[in-house]
């Protein structure tokens, strides 16, 4: 879906120490970004959209309905910020995603008649197999 609406006026970024490596870095820089999206508060999206998203990212939505991601892949604010926003247009584009509706095909006359032709060549193998145990006997 190409056509979302532009929600970074409505993000609110939180910023903290990340873990991981990056040496004193990690211990001065406030590089981890938090960005959260409040959808119920949001007038961007109509009601159905909301409640779309609502019960297709529950596991990401706090009790509040603020959608929370976070980011600390890299060693600086701007690159995990960049990368929220990323997520962000990614998982709103996942809800809304509809998947086609598979139609269910009829087999074709020749495939039939293929399948039942090989069940009765394995039909006369087996056929075949039963008499030559019972003339040996």
């Amino acid at each position: 879906m190409a056509n979302l609406p532009d929600c970074s006026t409505e993000f609110e970024f939180q910023t903290s120490r990340s873990g991981g490596p990056g040496g004193q870095n990690v211990n001065k820089v406030s590089s981890k970004v938090a960005l959260r999206f409040n959808i119920e508060a949001t007038i961007l999206f109509t009601d159905e959209q909301k409640e779309l998203i609502k019960s297709k990212l529950a596991n990401k939505i706090t009790a509040e309905g603020v959608l929370q991601i976070i980011s600390q892949v890299h060693r600086n604010q701007l690159q995990n910020k960049e990368e929220t926003i990323k997520k962000f247009n990614e998982l709103i584009e996942k809800a809304f995603f509809v998947k086609p509706i598979r139609k269910p095909s009829k087999p074709t006359k020749g495939m039939i008649a293929a399948r039942i032709k090989v069940k009765k060549i394995r039909s006369e193998v087996k056929k075949n197999r039963s008499k030559s145990l019972n003339e040996e006997s």
